[in-house]
């Protein structure tokens, strides 16, 4: 698998080089500012002390430029969009975040020597393979491949967690990501910030994705609908899975605001949907338009308050609140004009319609309008009129409003598209405005009633399904996981070297890769040779027989000649002895679901003994187990046992 070409100079590569090269710089002021604390915390001369706080000043200044520029960069939505000549609003999409390269070639390959007992050096291909993913998943490509890349590794780092990294000792390497909005470096020894930072990433290359497509067709929306429910689908699992994250873009708060802002994205490209799909300009459709629209200014007003909370206000870019706002009021604005446009270009009611709008129209604003009952305002124009020249009042204030926000961001003042539909938006309910209102009119406007918010396709938030890119575990060589895993510890191999007896070897053997040893008859050869209960068999006359099927070890043991046979085997710490092994019999003969669900609950227990040493806690509440292509504990083989 490759990453993208990370020199192609795309105008998304250099948003993201510049970012990279902002994050270095952010770093590098950091440091030198806890340089500079330091000093000034430890020195009680006066001199060095004004030095000091001057230059702290420089630093600070200068990370606050950096700051801005950065947030600058996160505001460059127009890159994201696509090159349709369609105007449609903008999207927010998030930048990946960044992170530094990592050298696993020697920890990995003392812990293969260390805890495998296999040569370290033999396992080189496997760990510069599983380096070079790491290497591609840096600069995946805006498109499926690039999200299957993520994917992969994210994968991979299952396999990784289940053979390196013990739940008592940690493998001594840091993972350095950059905070996706400040560009602030986290590090941590938890492969669980690795975990989640490559999460995070999969649901901001959604984001990209969503945010790019050609929105002024239906099959461009629809990707761009799906794009956006599979990034909520992401922040919702790391913040469902995660918790204590080091980075700021990684916290509750912050996700919760993601989450949010994702399902806000999708409600508005329903209602862009929707405007596609009702090309009919009847009674009924244009109330639903309302109504959509409505629905849109309803979830960009929750995004917008959770973006002003305490703890995500000087967080999040300026630009990105101010585009929420101003999304907000122009979806009111338009809820109040398609009001106005259902009540005065629709011919009245007639008697046969009359019930159905009716039905219709008593659902459809907060608070029912004053004035006459509603078969009178349905039926009579003038009333039509009165109340549409209402809503169309309220739609001019709040596009007026709308078009003032956005002036007020530097930022956004930039960007023509929106300023291009804001300003469209408004002239079109002016000149509604003015084709309607008439001269003897002397009644006062009345204030219209807000529209209930409604609509025909609610958002889902679709979690990542990890099973869909299936991967093989690079280190398999290294045996069955049930067995051969940084939890499990095992004395040295023995070798030992057996004659057949009159009845055979003197063992029962059971189950698959690896084969047990599940009972030894007292005074038969396998005894006087040094085997035991609960021994796995790993080699026979030097044939590995890690992944063995039981069929095959026996296979192997019948075609010795009268030389006998060298077996190799390992004994797991803790699983030697005759009770143990009693306890494994019973076990075994009370079936194969019961393990299964045992060995599940038993990788849980350890995942919470480790999570608890860590600063990091990832709950796996997804069953894991599916995605390894290996691994069946011998246990759910139900073959029967038989006497060699």
């Amino acid at each position: 698998q490759q990453g993208c070409d990370p020199f192609a100079q795309t105008q998304r590569s250099k948003l993201q080089h510049r970012r990279a090269r902002i994050n270095q710089q952010i770093n590098k002021e950091m440091r030198m500012r806890a340089g500079a604390e330091n000093l000034f915390r430890a020195t009680s001369n006066h001199k060095v002390k004004e030095t000091v706080a001057l230059e702290l000043s420089y630093v600070n200044s200068n990370l606050q430029l950096l700051k801005e520029e950065l947030e600058e960069l996160n505001s460059s939505m127009d890159v994201y969009q696509n090159d349709s000549e369609s105007i449609s609003v903008p999207m927010i999409p998030l930048g990946l975040k960044e992170t530094k390269e990592l050298d696993l070639l020697v920890p990995l390959k003392d812990l293969i020597s260390e805890h495998y007992g296999e040569e370290g050096i033999l396992f080189e291909k496997e760990i510069k393979e599983f380096m070079e993913l790491r290497q591609a998943m840096r600069t995946p490509s805006r498109n499926e491949a690039g999200l299957e890349l993520l994917m992969e590794y994210y994968n991979q780092l299952y396999f990784l967690d289940s053979r390196f990294f013990p739940p008592t000792k940690s493998l001594g390497v840091f993972f350095h990501w950059y905070d996706s909005l400040t560009g602030v470096p986290s590090h941590q020894r938890a492969l669980a910030f690795e975990k989640g930072s490559v999460l995070f990433n999969i649901g901001a290359l959604h984001t990209q994705i969503g945010a790019r497509q050609d929105r002024a067709s239906l099959p461009g929306l629809n990707q761009a609908i799906d794009a956006f429910q599979k990034a909520a689908g992401a922040f919702n699992y790391l913040k469902e899975n995660f918790s204590n994250a080091p980075s700021l873009d990684m916290s509750t708060a912050s996700l919760n605001m993601l989450v949010r802002l994702m399902v806000a994205q999708v409600q508005e490209c329903v209602f862009e949907k929707m405007t596609l799909l009702r090309a009919q300009h009847d009674f009924l459709t244009r109330l639903q338009l309302a109504q959509e629209a409505a629905r849109v200014e309803d979830v960009y007003s929750l995004v917008h308050q959770t973006m002003t909370q305490a703890h995500v206000k000087d967080y999040v870019p300026f630009s990105w609140t101010t585009m929420v706002h101003v999304k907000s009021e122009h979806f009111k604005a338009l809820s109040h004009y398609f009001a106005a446009i259902a009540l005065c270009d629709c011919p009245a009611a007639s008697d046969a319609e009359l019930p159905e709008q009716e039905k219709a129209f008593i659902q459809f604003h907060v608070t029912m309008p004053e004035g006459p009952s509603l078969r009178v305002l349905l039926q009579d124009p003038e009333e039509r009129r009165k109340l549409g020249k209402a809503h169309l009042k309220k739609a001019i204030m709040k596009h007026e409003e709308a078009m003032r926000i956005h002036g007020l961001c530097k930022i956004l003042r930039k960007m023509d598209i929106l300023q291009e539909v804001l300003s469209f938006a408004h002239k079109r309910s002016l000149s509604k405005y003015s084709e309607i209102d008439h001269e003897e009119d002397f009644f006062e406007t009345g204030d219209a009633p807000d529209i209930h918010p409604k609509t025909h396709q609610k958002p889902e938030i679709k979690s990542p399904n990890f099973s869909q890119v299936k991967v093989t575990d690079l280190f398999h060589r290294l045996g069955p996981l049930s067995v051969f895993s940084a939890k499990n510890k095992w004395y040295p191999a023995r070798r030992v070297h057996l004659m057949r007896g009159e009845n055979g070897f003197g063992f029962t053997l059971r189950g698959d890769s690896p084969v047990l040893i599940a009972g030894v008859i007292p005074g038969g050869c396998a005894a006087e040779a040094g085997l035991k209960e609960g021994d796995y068999i790993i080699s026979v006359n030097g044939k590995d027989c890690k992944w063995s099927k039981h069929a095959e070890v026996v296979q192997l043991l019948k075609s010795t000649g009268e030389e006998g046979v060298e077996i190799g085997v390992i004994t797991l710490q803790g699983s030697e002895g005759p009770k143990a092994a009693d306890k494994k019999a019973a076990a075994m003969s009370s079936g194969s679901g019961m393990l299964k669900s045992n060995k599940e609950n038993s990788r849980k227990s350890l995942m919470n003994s480790k999570s608890a040493s860590t600063l990091l806690v990832w709950s796996k509440k997804s069953k894991r187990s599916k995605k390894s292509t290996y691994g069946i504990p011998f246990t759910a083989v139900g073959d029967n046992e038989a006497m060699y």
